[in-house]
């Protein structure tokens, strides 16, 4: 079983007015597609769940005024997060990207991460035949960068998908010279050696990473896991 990372960027034509919010105001620090279905009642409709970091009154503003959706609902997770729960109309900018996935054998793994350009990131699940069938059968316009493929073993990559290369090379040195290791075996020294840089910056990129993934870890489980213990009292 293969997967792919994909990173795929659209032009501004095809954008959804939400991506476009993302790429032109900065409010959105982080969003992801966590679910989504297709109504069989209404193939024209589908129903989607996101998990996004940003503004929540422009955000919401934002929403109030994409012609395509027919409702949402906003659940608070604190003051920068919430959870959207969205119906929407398909658009046809949508169908012809898709189309590309239509009759293969193919599974996308949630969630899809959207950047600071609205460009969006997702781990694709399927046979070597078929994922390159996918990459050939996406518009000429759609700019697709191919980050790993390999045979499937991502369950990290929803924590990390945000470090940057460096990052995270600098932590498989770390974990290579037993930096995590309880006691420690090697230190900020020894990673630096390991990278070829010098040992702050080693430091650097290790501290970014440690934030990035802890607050990330704290986000997604760590305040459900709190909530989930509160209720059990």
């Amino acid at each position: 079983m293969k997967y792919l990372d994909v990173r795929l960027s659209q032009p501004d034509r095809m954008l959804h007015p939400m991506q476009r919010f993302i790429r032109e105001t900065g409010a959105v620090r982080y969003e992801e597609l966590q679910a989504w279905n297709v109504d069989a009642r209404a193939p024209d409709l589908e129903y989607e769940l996101f998990y996004v970091e940003a503004d929540r009154e422009p955000y919401e503003e934002a929403l109030d005024i994409v012609d395509s959706i027919r409702w949402y609902d906003l659940t608070p997770v604190d003051d920068d997060a919430f959870y959207l729960y969205v119906c929407q109309e398909t658009r046809d900018e949508d169908v012809r990207w898709r189309e590309a996935f239509a009759a293969l054998d193919l599974v996308v793994v949630p969630p899809v991460v959207y950047d600071s350009t609205a460009a969006f990131s997702m781990t694709v699940v399927g046979t070597g035949e078929n994922l390159r069938a996918m990459l050939d059968g996406l518009p000429d316009e759609i700019d697709v960068t191919v980050r790993t493929i390999g045979e499937y073993d991502r369950l990290h990559a929803p924590l990390v998908d945000d470090l940057t290369d460096r990052q995270l090379e600098a932590v498989a040195a770390a974990v290579d010279v037993g930096y995590f290791d309880v006691p420690r075996e090697g230190g900020v020294d020894e990673v630096a050696a390991e990278l070829g840089c010098a040992s702050s910056t080693a430091s650097t990129l290790l501290q970014k990473a440690q934030a990035r993934v802890m607050r990330r870890l704290v986000r997604r489980y760590g305040r459900e896991r709190a909530i989930h213990d509160s209720a059990g009292r």
